[in-house]
């Protein structure tokens, strides 16, 4: 959830216990088979929420980064059937009513659908959009620096909140995306890269010299990660005397980056000349695995939940939805990239992305219909539409209680929230929580509400943006989650596959809820 600022806001006037479930030896082997399998059709009112607990966790500890997401969902929705459509393709003649689909746009973004084999032009599409960034600090561009008392340090640069108090001294890994030219065919090409142990560090000053660490200290020259040691200026007449060169020609990347780092990514991508790797858009990341804790084991300690906790759940619920042959609707997730730095690139939810794929499902779909494609045609399909906003949102917090609004601050374990806001930084009204609240009745769920206190200020999500962009009906939902924008936050072991029962729950049923509208 993006974090307004005051300025911002100014300028825009139940409970399962899971400690018999973790005993029992055969609870992982069928969480795997129902989680991870996408073939299964189950009805909403029997899953069991308790089963997507460790593919949740997995999931979280193997894709730190907003690449392998990306990737992982696009290597899930292959194993399912679905087929890519690349951008830069014309989609003609390729959609069909009963096919599935996905295109994606900078490797941040994805956006899959299946389109209802009773499909027709005009009909609507169930829209689930979501984002995939989360907080984290970012190579700059030139990230070597000056040796400093015989520590190597790394320059980095805050995405959004990050690097706030929380960061300090933990342990962090790196991984993210690197560009690499074949010297042999002359094709460059992108490889993603993740360390699996930790090589950063964010050291805090000892309380002895009366210094507070607690976000007081300057981002740029007190919150540098230390990730090796080099005492050659220590020993001059040694022959590991002169600190490590820089690699690469005058000008090249590679001679911006500390050597070691550049050797290791290297050897990590398997290439044999450093020289190869033409730039990288690595982050650091904490490194401590997703996994669950409390005395029932009824917590999930992990990074990055805000947002790869609605946004796992929602995609999962699409591979989970059913398709019979008289759906006529088309079913859609949608993931976004920069939603914590106001989704403004084009792999943004601001961006022309989801607008525009639909409008071309939409023109390769009626072409066989000989339906006149146009604006009408998709103000027609956007006003029978009807999109869910969902990005995790506050629980009640056991040790703020001021923060708390009564009857409106959701707890752990036991269903979304449906999200509100006066000042419109959430898209939910009084119709499309009635439509959700059928929804949740229909699926076997329970809604929740989120509001904020008066005196507090609202965060903001995907949501109003795009119902703005396409004119559609829409609500906001959220998973509750504690500590947001922490390197480690806590949400609920059931809340994934809470979530997941919900978004398939409106998926199999938003044709259905619509017809008794209208």
């Amino acid at each position: 959830m993006t974090r307004h600022t005051p300025q911002f806001v100014q300028a825009r006037s139940s409970q399962l216990s899971l400690r018999s479930l973790a005993l029992e030896q055969s609870h992982a082997s069928r969480a795997a088979s129902v989680a991870d399998a996408p073939f299964p059709r189950i009805n909403a009112k029997e899953m069991k929420p308790e089963s997507f607990t460790k593919p949740y966790c997995d999931f979280m500890t193997a894709n730190p980064t907003v690449f392998h997401s990306v990737q992982y969902f696009k290597d899930k929705l292959t194993s399912a059937g679905y087929k890519e459509l690349p951008s830069r393709d014309s989609w003609a003649g390729k959609l069909e009513p009963g096919g599935k689909y996905y295109v994606t746009r900078n490797g941040s973004s994805v956006i899959a659908f299946s389109v209802g084999k009773a499909y027709k032009p005009g009909n609507g599409a169930a829209m689930v959009a979501g984002h995939i960034d989360a907080l984290t600090a970012r190579l700059k561009p030139t990230s070597t620096k000056p040796l400093n008392n015989g520590y190597i340090q790394l320059g980095v640069a805050p995405y959004a909140g990050s690097l706030n108090e929380t960061w300090w001294d933990r342990d962090l890994s790196i991984g993210g995306r690197v560009v690499v030219r074949d010297a042999d065919t002359g094709k460059t090409s992108i490889k993603l890269t993740k360390l699996d142990w930790p090589i950063a560090r964010i050291p805090t000053l000892a309380p002895h010299f009366g210094i507070g660490m607690m976000g007081q200290n300057n981002r740029e020259t007190q919150a540098v990660p230390i990730i090796g040691l080099d005492n050659s200026d220590l020993f001059p007449t040694a022959a590991t005397a002169t600190p490590a060169q820089p690699l690469g020609g005058p000008g090249s990347f590679v001679s911006t980056q500390p050597p070691k780092l550049v050797k290791l990514i290297a050897k990590e991508l398997g290439l044999s000349d450093p020289a190869a790797i033409l730039n990288w858009e690595l982050e650091l990341y904490d490194s401590q695995p997703a996994q669950v804790g409390g005395l029932d084991k009824e917590f999930i300690f992990a990074g990055r939940i805000d947002d790869k906790l609605c946004s796992w759940a929602a995609f999962m619920a699409l591979l989970h939805a059913k398709h019979d042959d008289a759906d006529g609707v088309i079913k859609l997730v949608a993931l976004f990239d920069d939603e914590e730095i106001g989704s403004l690139l084009r792999q943004g939810a601001r961006g022309n992305f989801l607008p525009i794929t639909l409008e071309r499902a939409v023109e390769s779909l009626s072409a066989p219909t000989d339906t006149p494609f146009g604006p009408g045609l998709m103000g027609q399909t956007f006003a029978r539409s009807f999109l869910v906003s969902s990005d995790v949102t506050h629980a009640a917090h056991p040790n703020f209680g001021q923060t708390n609004l009564a009857g409106h601050s959701p707890r752990l374990n036991v269903g979304v929230a449906l999200c509100v806001d006066a000042s419109a930084h959430m898209t939910t009204d009084t119709v499309s929580m009635a439509i959700l609240d059928r929804v949740a009745e229909l699926a076997g769920c329970v809604n929740q509400r989120h509001m904020i206190r008066n005196d507090s200020r609202s965060g903001g999500t995907v949501g109003p943006m795009l119902s703005a962009a396409m004119g559609c009906k829409a609500a906001d939902v959220g998973i509750p989650q504690l500590s947001m924008h922490s390197i480690r936050a806590t949400t609920g072991s059931l809340d994934p596959g809470l979530g997941l029962k919900f978004y398939k729950g409106f998926l199999d049923h938003w044709e259905e809820v619509d017809a008794e509208w209208h």
